[in-house]
């Protein structure tokens, strides 16, 4: 059985979100000195790209709170472990290696959404360049691929091609979310979305939940069952993400108001009130197709899609798979104080308001 480490063992009693905040930070923890060492070994111009993505360069950096968004796939990399019975180290590796994956989909993401600004300041591609953001994230991937086959453990072999084929399906879920930017709003079912979702999300969320068991080579049971809990959550998190940028505070949240109506994005609220059948979801389907969509529409927007009940009806389905997240843990056989981490854990995620 694994036991949460002496600095957190204070807080066993405290409140669901504060016990998982707690596993926020020290996944943060494990892994921010092995991702530092990562951007450390890229190129002088790479690693100055990486670091002002990252939030380094800035003098307060270190003082700012932990976004409840913040090395999300670092805690499952550490729940992850602590679900086997593993070595915290390996969390670390495993947290690094999906953390570097992730900030590569994020410079990759800002460039092809033409998004100028992230959490408040200017987009990587913005400030230096789009060729510089694009190199920068390509050295990621490999930084990624590095960590996970030089890692010292009798899984790595496996780990690492769990970690192609995850890229491999957030490639093919990114390439999906363009296609739908493209696509008729009315013509696009639930089941297309939480699919690209799967791919887009889920699969690193998946990847991050499962990588630590199988760097130790825990048994496949067990890593299907840790996968299938965190492909259900990253999934549950896309959705939250969309319901965010429609009505999330852009002071929490970093992203401009309306910046994904504007851009023609197909998020799930809109899809939910287009095929709702109503007079509104109808008004608001015209109005949507219409890209790119006038800022003076955008109160309209809303206004229709409070009166579809998108917004309730996109957090019902997020609670289904976070629900459905927890069923799977049971599959897992995990030992009950970590079940009670990875309830806080989920906890604190849907509650999150940036």
């Amino acid at each position: 059985m694994t036991h949460l480490p002496p600095d957190t063992t204070g807080l066993l009693h405290s409140s669901p979100e504060a016990d998982g905040e707690e596993t926020l930070r020290r996944g943060t923890a494990l892994v921010d000195p092995l991702l530092r060492e990562a951007v450390g070994r890229l190129h002088p111009s790479m690693a100055t790209v990486c670091r002002y993505h990252l939030g380094w360069d800035t003098p307060a950096a270190s003082a700012l709170p932990v976004r409840t968004g913040k090395r999300v796939r670092a805690a499952l990399a550490l729940l992850s472990v602590r679900s086997v019975g593993a070595p915290e180290q390996l969390a670390g590796v495993a947290g690094t290696a999906v953390e570097l994956v992730h900030q590569l989909s994020l410079l990759h993401d800002d460039i092809m959404d033409g998004d100028a600004e992230r959490r408040g300041k200017a987009a990587a591609w913005a400030r230096f360049g789009t060729g510089a953001a694009v190199l920068a994230g390509d050295a990621l991937i490999v930084q990624a691929v590095r960590t996970v086959v030089r890692a010292q453990a009798p899984g790595a072999q496996a780990a690492t091609e769990d970690l192609v084929v995850t890229v491999e399906a957030m490639v093919d879920g990114q390439a999906e979310d363009l296609a739908l930017e493209q696509a008729d709003l009315r013509e696009i079912s639930a089941d297309r979305y939480m699919s690209m979702a799967g791919g887009k999300t889920g699969a690193l969320f998946g990847c991050a939940a499962a990588l630590g068991a199988v760097l130790c080579q825990a048994p496949e049971p067990t890593v299907r069952a840790l996968r299938s809990a965190g492909r259900d959550l990253g999934t549950a998190f896309q959705i939250l993400d969309d319901v965010l940028g429609l009505w999330g505070d852009p002071a929490l949240t970093g992203k401009p108001v309306g910046g994904d109506l504007r851009r023609g994005k197909k998020t799930l609220p809109l899809i939910l009130a287009a095929r709702s059948d109503t007079t509104a979801g109808r008004q608001l389907a015209a109005l949507v197709n219409r890209s790119p969509l006038p800022a003076h529409r955008l109160r309209d927007v809303m206004r229709l899609l409070a009166d579809t009940g998108a917004r309730e009806y996109a957090e019902a389905i997020a609670a289904r798979h976070m629900a459905s997240a927890l069923t799977a843990l049971d599959e897992a056989e995990v030992a009950e104080d970590v079940r009670t981490q990875w309830h806080a854990l989920i906890s604190c995620l849907s509650g999150r308001s940036s």
